[in-house]
C-alpha cells in the first residue's frame, strides 16, 4: 500500500472486494499477475478473446489450465461468487475468463454451453463492428440484434454468462438490455455526455441499464477521459463523480481497461477490420501506451480508495464501487436468479 494513503483508505481497501471490470493485458507476462496481487484486485474479467475463432480461443483456455497450475500460488478461477470470496481470502488474484466478442462462437450457439463449462462466465456480444449478434459502435450501421443475436442473449441468461455490451452500438445497447431476462453489464465505459467518444455510453443506455439492474464499470483508459493521455487519478475520480449522479451509486463499479505489457501492435490489431484488415488507427494511442498518472498499473488501485474517500464518499459506497455492485450483479446473474 502507498505510504501517502490515509489508514482509513488502507484498511477499507485491504476489507473490500475489489473487482476490475476488464482487463485485457498480456497474459504471457507473469508480471501481469504480480502486479494484480501486489495491488489486491480481487477479480479481474480477464478478456481472453477479441477477434479470435473456435480453435484459437479453445487453445487460449487451455493455455489458461496451464497457467492455473504453475501460478497457483497467485491464481484463483473464478467460476463462482464464492470462488472471489476464496481469492480474497487467499490474497490471490480471482481470473474470470471473458470474450471481448462473441465470435468464438462462430454460427453455433451450442458452443456457449461448452464455453459455459470451461469456465467463461463473461461475453461481450459485438466489439467495435458488425457480427452474427449485432453490431458494434464503430460499425457503419446500427441495425439492433439479428435473431441469431436474440437466441445467443436467451442461452446466455440460461447459462448464467454475464452479458456485456461495452462496445456495442446503440441500439444493439438498447436491443440487449430490453431482451434479456437478468440484468447485463456494460464493463468498461463512461457516459458519452462526460466525454463525447464513441465507445461511451449514451444517456439513454444508461437509463434502461439502470431500470433492469445493470452494472456499469467505469474505465479510466485515458481516451475516455477529459483530459485524455494526460489525464490523472483525479480525472477518472471525475468520471466515477458523473456515472454515480448519473445512474447512482448502487449501479458503478470500475472496468479500467488495463493493458499492462500490451506492445503498440495489439492495439493496432484491435482496431483492424474483423482483427485481419489493418489500417491507421482511428483514435491516437502514444507507443508506449499508458493508463492516467497514479493508476498506471493495478498496483495502483489502491489509490482508488483514497481517491474517493478525498471526494467524499463514504466507506460502503466507496466498497460498493470498488467492488460489491459487480459482485451483486455476478451472484444474480451466474446463480440464475430471476430467470
Amino acid at each position: 500500500m502507498n505510504a501517502m494513503m490515509d489508514e482509513n483508505a488502507v484498511r477499507l481497501y485491504e476489507e473490500s472486494i475489489v473487482i476490475d471490470g476488464l482487463n485485457v493485458s498480456n497474459w504471457d507476462r507473469d508480471a501481469v499477475y504480480r502486479s494484480l496481487v501486489h495491488g489486491g484486485v480481487t477479480a479481474s474479467n480477464a478478456t481472453i478473446a477479441v477477434w479470435e475463432g473456435f480453435r484459437a480461443t479453445v487453445d487460449h483456455i487451455v493455455g489458461w489450465q496451464s497457467r492455473y497450475q504453475r501460478l497457483h500460488d497467485l491464481l484463483v478461477p473464478v467460476h463462482t461468487v464464492d470462488d472471489i470470496f476464496q481469492a480474497k481470502k487467499q490474497k490471490k488474484a480471482g481470473i474470470i475468463l471473458g470474450f471481448q466478442n462473441a465470435s468464438p462462437i462462430e454460427n453455433d450457439l451450442g458452443r456457449l454451453s461448452l464455453f459455459h463449462q470451461l469456465g467463461v462466465r463473461i461475453i461481450q456480444l459485438t466489439y467495435n463492428e458488425r457480427n452474427l449478434l449485432g453490431n458494434g459502435c464503430y460499425e457503419r450501421y446500427d441495425e439492433g440484434l439479428s435473431h441469431f443475436g436474440l437466441d445467443a442473449v436467451r442461452e446466455m441468461n440460461r447459462l448464467g454468462i454475464l452479458i456485456d455490451l461495452s462496445h456495442c452500438g446503440e441500439r444493439t445497447t438498447l436491443e440487449a438490455i430490453e431482451k434479456s431476462s437478468v440484468p447485463v453489464a456494460i464493463t468498461h465505459a463512461n457516459a458519452r455526455a462526460f466525454v463525447d467518444f464513441v465507445r461511451n455510453k449514451t444517456d439513454d443506455a444508461l437509463k434502461l441499464l439502470v431500470e433492469r439492474g445493470g452494472v456499469i464499470g467505469a474505465v479510466s483508459f485515458p481516451l475516455f477521459l477529459r483530459n485524455g493521455y494526460d489525464s490523472s487519478l483525479s480525472d477518472f475520480g471525475d468520471a466515477i463523480d458523473d456515472l454515480v449522479e448519473r445512474v447512482g451509486i448502487d449501479h458503478v463499479g470500475i472496468g479500467n481497461d488495463f493493458c499492462q505489457d500490451q506492445p503498440h501492435r495489439f492495439f493496432e490489431w484491435l482496431f483492424a477490420q474483423q482483427g485481419t484488415k489493418f489500417r491507421p488507427l482511428p483514435v491516437g494511442i502514444p507507443d508506449p501506451h499508458h493508463h492516467p498518472r497514479d493508476l498506471e498499473l493495478p498496483d495502483h488501485m489502491p489509490h482508488l480508495a483514497g481517491e474517493l474517500l478525498r471526494r467524499g464518499y463514504g466507506s460502503e459506497d466507496v466498497a460498493k464501487i470498488l467492488g460489491e455492485n459487480f459482485l451483486h450483479l455476478f451472484e444474480k446473474v451466474w446463480s440464475g436468479e430471476g430467470r
